[in-house]
């Protein structure tokens, strides 16, 4: 039978009910903790400046609309004018991502917590994952490195020293193949280092939380001084070597964020991709003031996987974008 017209879901209904049955623990588990479901809109007129992501275009009123890859700007905005904590589960959507891991539309859940930092949220991240996964399976004791001690541990290099040269080698050394003459920066190397060094080797059957990145790897998480090295207080959460969620203590300063959406745009357009017009209404919200906060978005698509014991992501999905 031909492809386009197999009509069968790619998840058989065993998996639709554990998704069913991780979102209502999941708004049990924020309603305990008077944390407030919200809705902010899928389709919006700016795109990220984000270098590593890419919105989907699609006509709107005349020009340029795009669905969103996140949920992060206008839940900020809604921080900003006072909503206190937040959440949100809601479909996103990314340019030029399919395959096991990953599909051009994925489910994410995503929250804020004033008056949290990195290290509250890990925390609170690490008792949902555990709610979210109490059916499954049993997990081991977490575990959590700097980034800094993370490389330490299983390269014996230090990422915010070592040259680029020196990661070159050290990539060689671990018989990493690079495919083509593309010129990659320093961030690159250790991203690649992470990847195909590093992760493979992360213990299993235990959450392993890496944080306070390099500075250059901020996206848009508040930096702090350390031991003499500038880092980023962000964080991710690996288990059985998915990368499961991303979260920051977020940054308040609208300058330095127009400065770091400004460096967006101009790598970009070294580039030759398309560069997004900066989201003013955003900047208008941290100039308004955001509160202290920290937030966490964390893909289920991927949670169930490791839930249902799937190894590609096809699997849990009604409908991946093969059978849409």
């Amino acid at each position: 039978m031909s492809t386009d017209r197999d009509w069968r879901p790619g998840a058989d209904v065993a998996v639709l009910q554990k998704r069913a049955r991780m979102l209502q623990q999941l708004r049990t588990f924020f309603a305990q903790r008077d944390v407030l479901e919200v809705e902010t809109p899928i389709l919006q007129r700016q795109a990220v400046t984000d270098v590593h992501i890419d919105s989907l275009r699609i006509p709107l009123d005349g020009a340029d609309g795009y669905l969103h890859t996140s949920p992060e700007y206008p839940m900020k905005r809604l921080l900003a004018a006072g909503s206190g904590p937040i959440y949100q589960v809601c479909k996103v959507f990314r340019a030029g991502e399919a395959g096991r891991r990953h599909n051009p539309e994925f489910t994410l859940l995503e929250w804020y917590r004033p008056g949290f930092d990195h290290h509250a949220l890990m925390h609170e991240l690490e008792q949902l994952v555990r709610v979210l996964l109490a059916d499954a399976c049993s997990l081991d004791e977490t575990c959590k490195f700097s980034y800094r001690d993370l490389f330490h541990h299983y390269l014996q290099r230090d990422p915010f020293t070592c040259s680029v040269a020196e990661l070159q080698q050290l990539a060689r050394q671990q018989h990493i193949d690079i495919v083509g003459n593309e010129v990659m920066d320093r961030d690159s190397w250790l991203d690649l280092l992470l990847t195909h060094a590093i992760e493979p080797q992360l213990p299993a059957n235990r959450p392993v939380f890496i944080y306070d990145y390099p500075a250059s790897q901020s996206a848009l998480a508040r930096l702090q001084q350390q031991d003499n090295i500038t880092v980023a207080s962000r964080f991710e959460l690996y288990l059985n070597g998915l990368e499961l969620a991303n979260g920051y203590h977020e940054l308040q300063d609208p300058v330095e964020q127009r400065q770091r959406f400004e460096q967006d745009q101009q790598q970009r357009q070294q580039q030759g991709r398309f560069v997004p017009e900066i989201d003013e209404k955003f900047l208008a919200a941290l100039e308004h003031g955001l509160p202290d906060c920290a937030g966490v978005a964390l893909g289920l698509d991927r949670l169930l996987m490791i839930a249902s014991g799937c190894d590609d992501i096809r699997d849990v999905l009604s409908f991946s974008i093969e059978r849409a």
